[in-house]
């Protein structure tokens, strides 16, 4: 750190693998308002004790995946064994934390991955507009050196040589993207607004393993009725007050009890001829309502079922579930596309002028990490009729086709073309920004077409940026 970033402070402190104690020492230097970055090592790995993952993600008021994935997917470039790591970054209050591994050689390998990402990291989260501004103009300038395409050029025409689309800002094409595309159901809303349908419990329950009967009865012996178990159906026989019945935790109370004593107050007397319980003596005094359950004790009919939302899908889930209510929601059907007749599959024998597709891969392992499912995967050659098939097909079955390939200004980049053909509006054909220029956006009623570059570098950043949200 020294090394590459002047007058900088540095502090270090040397911590057990203990959860809580991790937790403690990040907590304390996150509220040292001087300490805009903070780097662990060790714990992330497969091992019981590696838990430095756990702890930090616990703090975070923001998680940074693609920060993650970025240092692991140029680690596996080192070693498959980075595929063990379980690190993750993100940011809390106004501090950056960041989990590397524990090797020394992994660590310098993967600090020289974020070094030139740190400085502008730290001026976003502190809103250093100045810094931040200057670095945006950097990125955005000329490039060290032109952009060689590999198609050949068309006819020669202006047509050929200026793309009829405008440049558009980025800020311009994420406002375009979100105001087209139709909104999912707001689940929030949704589910703050659920009302219980059922009382629970839906009966006056026993909290404890005792004896059921009635508080304006006695202590002393009581003879036993018979036992109730959990789901069996309420009693409504007549109950006096030196009888009682044996019941289990979470049982239904009979009509006429308004009381369980435990069966720790209590004393076995007696056993009928077939080993059942028939006089047991209370050493407790009964009164009412003690250790019942009353109906709706924790959800009452038309009581909202979400007073506040926990982001844990198990705990909606579980609610959902207590009350006799499946929610279901479809996640958006994609497919993806990759272009060029230069492409093969991973699978096939390389030959000359051609190269293996890695895109297609590349995209349909983003949207499993992301939790979405891919429909439909397929590697298109450079043609006009097959693209347009394609495509056609692909839409009567998916809401999404998300396309690397195919969207800049060679004579065989048809995606555009075909697009029109199909009566889609292109409403972005080029972002002003490097590398995803070229990324093109369009649609056609409810169905989307992002236009990614071919590039691998350009595709992965225009998916995150665009294609994800």
């Amino acid at each position: 750190i020294g090394e590459n970033f002047a007058n900088t402070q540095v502090i270090g402190k040397i911590v057990p693998d203990e959860k809580d104690l991790i937790q403690h020492e990040l907590r304390k230097w996150i509220d040292r308002e001087e300490l805009r970055v903070i780097l662990t090592t060790g714990g992330t790995g497969f091992a019981p004790r590696d838990v430095t993952p756990e702890a930090t993600r616990q703090l975070l008021e923001k998680e940074c995946p693609q920060l993650s994935m970025y240092i692991t997917l140029k680690s596996i470039k080192q070693t498959q064994y980075a595929a063990l790591s379980r690190g993750v970054c993100g940011i809390a209050g106004n501090t950056l934390i960041v989990n590397l591994p524990g090797s020394e050689k992994a660590v310098k390998e993967c600090f020289q991955t974020i070094r030139e990402l740190l400085p502008h990291a730290v001026h976003l989260i502190g809103d250093d507009v100045s810094l931040v501004r200057k670095t945006h103009e950097e990125v955005q300038g000329s490039a060290p050196q032109g952009h060689i395409c590999p198609n050949k050029t068309g006819t020669g025409s202006d047509s050929d040589r200026n793309s009829p689309f405008p440049m558009l800002a980025v800020q311009e094409v994420l406002s375009i993207i979100f105001n087209t595309v139709h909104k999912a159901t707001n689940l929030d809303k949704i589910l703050l607004e659920m009302k219980a349908p059922v009382n629970i419990p839906p009966f006056r329950a026993s909290i404890k393993d005792g004896y059921a009967m009635k508080s304006t009865g006695f202590s002393g012996s009581k003879r036993v009725l018979g036992c109730i178990a959990a789901g069996d159906v309420p009693i409504s026989l007549p109950l006096a007050e030196d009888e009682c019945y044996k019941i289990n935790t979470g049982a239904p109370l009979p009509l006429e009890a308004d009381c369980v004593v435990q069966v720790e107050d209590t004393k076995l007397l007696q056993l009928d001829k077939n080993g059942q319980e028939s006089l047991v003596d209370i050493m407790l005094e009964p009164q009412a309502g003690l250790d019942v359950r009353p109906v709706g004790y924790d959800l009452s009919v038309n009581d909202r079922i979400f007073p506040a939302l926990d982001p844990s899908p198990v705990v909606v889930k579980s609610l959902l579930a207590s009350v006799g209510n499946k929610l279901v929601i479809s996640k958006p059907r994609v497919a993806i596309l990759s272009t060029g007749s230069e492409l093969l599959s991973p699978r096939d024998q390389l030959t000359p002028g051609k190269i293996f597709d890695s895109n297609t891969t590349m995209l349909t392992e983003l949207l499993l990490y992301f939790g979405f499912n891919c429909m439909h995967t397929s590697v298109l050659s450079d043609n006009f009729e097959q693209t347009r098939e394609s495509l056609l097909d692909l839409f009567e079955e998916v809401d999404f086709v998300i396309c690397s390939g195919g969207v800049s200004m060679g004579d065989k980049d048809f995606l555009k073309p075909v697009l029109e053909d199909l009566k889609f509006k292109i409403h972005c054909g080029r972002v002003n920004m490097k590398p995803g220029k070229p990324m093109t956006f369009a649609s056609r009623n409810d169905k989307y077409f992002f236009g990614l570059p071919g590039n691998p570098v350009s595709a992965f950043v225009t998916f995150h940026l665009f294609a994800l949200p």
